[in-house]
Parts: C-alpha cells; sequence; structure tokens
C-alpha cells in the first residue's frame, strides 16, 4: 500500500489486552452553540450536552503502543505527498492491519476512536481538533497535558480533553507555530501565532511555564459576523447599527476600543465590510486575522527576532512602511505601543478612514491609554501637543465590552470634538444601559440616543451623500431605545 516504509515494521506481537472502558464523568452543561464571539447568549436554558467519555490509562497505553508502530511502518514522506484526505485513509488502513496483527481487542466503537485519534495526532492538532471543530467554541485554553479548557456562551468550563504527555502538546505547539515560520523553544519560549483560518494562538512553555506548556487558542467563526447579525444577537440596536454602517462608509477614523475578549476584532471586520472595493487597504498586525472581503487588500504581519535577537520587524515598521505604499486606509489590528504615534500622523495625513484598535475600558481610558503609549515611546512632546493631535486625527471611539453574564455589547458610539483647554471634549451618541437580569441571569438592558441631533461628522456624513440616512438614524434612535 502507498505510503508503507517495509512489511515487516508492523510484526506480529503477542496478544494485547482491551482497552480499559471508561466510566462516564459528570456531567458537563454545555451552552447553546453561539454564532460569534459578539453575540448575546440564547435566552433560553442552555441544553445539556451529552458528555464526552473519559479515556482511561489502558486506552493511552494501547494508543502509543499502536502509534509507534505506526511511525515504524509508515513513510513520512511519501505521506507528506497525499493530500489530506488521501492520507487519512491510508493511516486508517495501516492502524487496522497492526490492530489485526497484534491481536488487540477492541470494539468497533472504540477501533473507530481510536483510529479517528491517532489520524488527528499524525496530520492535525491530535486531541484539539474535535474542539477546533466545533463552532460554538470562543477559546481553547489548555493548562498542560491533563487541563484543557474551553469558553462556550461566555463561560469557561473544562473538559474532557487530554494529552499523552507534555511532549505531545509541545510537538503540537510546534507544528502550528512552524506554519506560520516561528518557533517554539526553551530558547524562545513565548510566541504569538495564527491558525489557517485566522484563529490567533499563543503559546508560553517551560521553563517559563512551570506546569507544562500553556496554549491559547481564539477562535473565530468560519462564517464572518455582519452587523445585521450583531444586531439579532443584541450587540447594538438596528440605529446604532446603522450609524456604524455611515462612519465605515464616510471614511471616518476609528479607533475601537474595550477590554480582553470584549470582540474589538471581530467589531473591525463587520466596519470594514463597508470600505469601498476600489480603495486600497494596508492591514498591519502581529498575528494576521483580519480577513477583508475587498479585493485590494495589502496584509503585513510582524516578525519576531531570529536566534541571534535579529531580523526583528515591529508593528512601528510596519505602520511606518505603509505611508510609502500608497494606502487608502491602513488597519492597525492591536495598537499596542509607540505604534499610536505612527498611525496618528497616518489619519492625520490624508489615510481618512483608518482604523485600530486597542485595550481600554472607557472612551475616555481610550485617549489616555493613546498618549500613555506615545509617551512610552520615547516622544518627548508636550502633553498638550499629543492631544491636539489626538483630537484631529481621531473621529470615532467605539466601546466593546464583554457583559458579567457572558454576552458582548458595544456599550458608546463617541465623537471627539476638540481641546477645551488642556482636555479633550467627547460626547456619546450612542450608550448602552443595563437595566437589570431576566431569571435565567442574563443582563436586560437597551442602546438608547444620548439625543445628539447633527454628530460633528455630519459634513462628511453630507460630503458622502449619507446625511439623509444619518437623520433618518438618529431621529429612530431619539424615538425609542432598543431593548437588548
Amino acid at each position: 500500500m502507498f505510503g508503507r516504509r517495509s512489511a515487516t515494521a508492523a510484526a506480529p506481537a503477542a496478544p494485547v489486552a482491551p482497552a480499559g472502558k471508561p466510566a462516564p464523568p459528570a456531567p458537563v452543561l454545555q451552552d447553546e452553540p453561539r454564532a460569534a464571539r459578539s453575540e448575546a447568549p440564547p435566552p433560553r436554558p442552555a441544553p445539556v450536552a451529552p458528555p464526552a467519555p473519559q479515556k482511561s490509562e489502558d486506552y493511552f497505553r494501547t494508543k502509543s503502543m499502536i502509534f509507534g508502530a505506526l511511525i515504524e511502518a509508515i513513510d513520512l514522506a511519501q505521506l507528506a505527498r497525499l493530500d489530506p484526505e488521501s492520507a487519512r485513509e491510508e493511516i486508517r488502513d495501516i492502524v487496522s492491519e497492526i490492530i489485526g496483527l497484534k491481536n488487540i481487542v477492541l470494539s468497533i466503537a472504540e477501533q473507530e476512536e481510536l483510529l479517528d485519534d491517532i489520524c488527528n495526532d499524525v496530520l492535525g492538532y491530535g486531541p484539539l481538533e474535535p474542539l477546533l471543530a466545533r463552532d460554538d467554541i470562543a477559546d481553547v485554553m489548555v493548562n498542560g497535558a491533563d487541563r484543557t479548557f474551553i469558553e462556550v456562551g461566555g463561560k469557561i468550563q473544562l473538559t474532557n480533553v487530554r494529552f499523552r504527555d507534555n511532549q505531545q502538546l509541545m510537538n503540537i505547539c510546534q507544528r502550528i507555530v512552524s506554519q506560520v515560520g516561528r518557533r517554539v523553544d526553551e530558547s524562545s519560549p513565548i510566541c504569538d501565532a495564527r491558525l489557517p483560518d485566522g484563529s490567533r494562538v499563543n503559546v508560553i512553555a517551560p521553563p517559563l511555564a512551570i506546569d507544562g506548556p500553556a496554549l491559547t487558542i481564539r477562535k473565530f467563526k468560519k462564517d464572518k459576523l455582519t452587523l445585521d447579525q450583531l444586531v439579532r444577537f443584541g450587540a447594538i440596536s438596528p440605529e446604532g447599527a446603522k450609524i456604524l454602517q455611515i462612519i465605515g462608509k464616510v471614511r471616518c477614523n476609528v479607533v475601537i476600543s474595550g477590554g480582553t475578549g470584549s470582540g474589538k476584532t471581530t467589531l473591525l471586520n463587520c466596519l470594514t465590510a463597508y470600505i469601498e472595493h476600489d480603495e486600497r487597504v494596508i492591514t498591519c498586525e502581529d498575528a494576521a486575522e483580519l480577513q477583508l472581503q475587498q479585493p485590494h487588500v495589502v496584509r503585513l504581519e510582524t516578525r519576531p527576532p531570529n536566534l541571534e535577537g535579529q531580523g526583528s520587524v515591529t508593528m512601528r515598521d510596519l505602520v511606518k512602511n505603509c505611508l510609502r505604499m500608497r494606502p487608502e486606509r491602513i488597519i492597525v489590528g492591536e495598537v499596542r505601543g509607540p505604534e499610536a504615534f505612527d498611525l496618528l500622523q497616518a489619519m492625520n495625513t490624508g489615510h481618512d478612514g483608518s482604523m485600530g484598535t486597542l485595550h481600554a475600558n472607557s472612551p475616555r481610558e481610550c485617549l489616555a491609554r493613546i498618549e500613555s503609549m506615545i509617551t512610552m515611546g520615547g516622544f518627548s512632546l508636550p502633553s498638550r501637543t499629543l492631544r491636539e493631535m489626538i483630537t484631529g486625527s481621531v473621529d470615532v471611539i467605539i466601546q466593546a465590552m464583554r457583559m458579567r453574564d457572558g454576552s458582548r455589547r458595544i456599550t458608546h458610539i463617541t465623537e471627539v470634538l476638540g481641546m477645551e483647554g488642556d482636555v479633550i471634549i467627547t460626547q456619546d451618541l450612542f450608550v448602552y444601559d443595563v437595566l437589570g437580569e431576566d431569571a435565567n441571569g442574563r443582563l436586560i438592558g437597551r442602546h438608547r440616543s444620548t439625543g445628539i441631533g447633527r454628530p460633528r461628522f455630519w459634513d462628511r456624513a453630507r460630503y458622502y451623500g449619507e446625511e439623509r440616512a444619518l437623520a433618518e438614524a438618529l431621529d429612530a434612535a431619539a424615538v425609542d431605545g432598543e431593548a437588548a
């Protein structure tokens, strides 16, 4: 059979006792599938999903023995030339033959489970494959070989997934990061990477991680979210979504602010859907996870230093280089440091409609964070000069928040107006008010307009022919607040 190394590698051996049948663990409460990180949990109580059976030590010993025989029997170089489906069938055939030659007694269900596990180990990400295939999981958090947590519906829960040992987990981590030209080992124990679907990956390995490698995956949905879906999930009201759509169309400079896991990147992907298809867009990210649908997009990604500590390309290098690439919009995946200065320069020098995200808990804190990041970059500019640069560059701040019930909400749409003395003046167009909670612990609230009849970007909207739609959305929002 193609892919085999030799017929003698999987020689008959003494019979092996059947893999022990595990006792089922306590049921795990699973929330209903969420369509994305930014949605609200469903209003009705979450059903209980059947728990995955806990695999026994006998199962892992049997699997390790068959896996070792498979590695000896198969030619990995030839296997690599096959497409994934053909390679999976080849491995299944050889593993079935090894089970027969070694007289391993397994039920049909156990054998199928073993075949899938081994195929995932050789071709995929091992025990992570079933979790990555589920679209309702937002985060996968692996704390060493024996403990894996997931986030579903905004709540963290322990799973029955485990790895053979820390070495298997480390091998999977290396397989993930090597796909994007990075490495993780003792000399470089911290690494950011991404999966082919854009999901964000962070690995921290021993000796920094005491109890074994820690792997965190921020999963992205296969189907891209839209603002209409955010409205259905209650993340924003229909009038608020219309305002966001106009903000994207009329090329306002936008900063999306929020805490960890609040849905900033999801919201940024939604806003970019309203960029015209004839615009040249350049994105700068640490791990390329934005997925724009426009035809003229240039994606740039930072690069860590090599083993000698040389060759790193920082976010600031990318943003500065963008200015020489004739962009119409610059989108920075996440602003973490002195690149904030270069992004403000880009916004202020003709690249209208540029966007970025940063970590902050309120629009006011967002402005302070921009100022502090520029200061930490070594720019010795007076505080008033920095604030004038911020007010001249940033038009709108959109605040996202993960609420205590696990839902995501857009809590503020805030304009940056200008300066009064040394203070930056802002005004809220939309805010989200929490009114209480229902019997299931789900927060009840509403998005409401603050009654601003003519925002600062009104003239810009009129220039792009959107003033009528903007006026209608503001009027509709002033009449009734949308319950969320």
